[in-house]
């Protein structure tokens, strides 16, 4: 059995631009830089950018990022004032929680998430 989360890594293809997200947009803070890769701690999470080539295409794999409620507007002017463009949401089940959803440059689908896996599955279980 796991013990948990390690560190999430996207490879990206400018490393300074990516970093801004991680700063910028989640908050994190810098805690390892060298030439080709960076680390960062946001939210207690270790994640880690690494230079290289594109992934092709988009995907809905993602990794989501737990915020507080109300707290969407605020994260979406960020992701906004970055230049990036805010994806539609999948319908949700009223009281699983509201998200905002949006790719980087290199086509990594983040999430930004208001709710908890306790919320949502009392939801599931409360839907008719």
């Amino acid at each position: 059995m796991i013990e948990g989360l390690s560190h999430i890594t996207f490879v990206v293809s400018d490393l300074e631009r990516s970093a801004r997200l991680i700063v910028e947009v989640l908050g994190g803070e810098q805690v390892h830089a060298r030439p080709g890769d960076r680390f960062f701690v946001a939210g207690g999470l270790w994640l880690a950018l690494v230079e290289g080539e594109r992934p092709p295409g988009l995907s809905y794999d993602h990794v989501a990022f737990k915020v507080p409620p109300g707290a969407l507007d605020g994260y979406r002017r960020r992701v906004e004032a970055l230049g990036l463009e805010v994806t539609q949401s999948r319908p949700r089940v009223p009281g699983e929680g509201d998200s905002l959803y949006f790719h980087d440059w290199d086509g990594h689908l983040f999430e930004l998430h208001t709710g908890t896996l306790e919320e949502r599955l009392a939801a599931y279980r409360a839907k008719p």
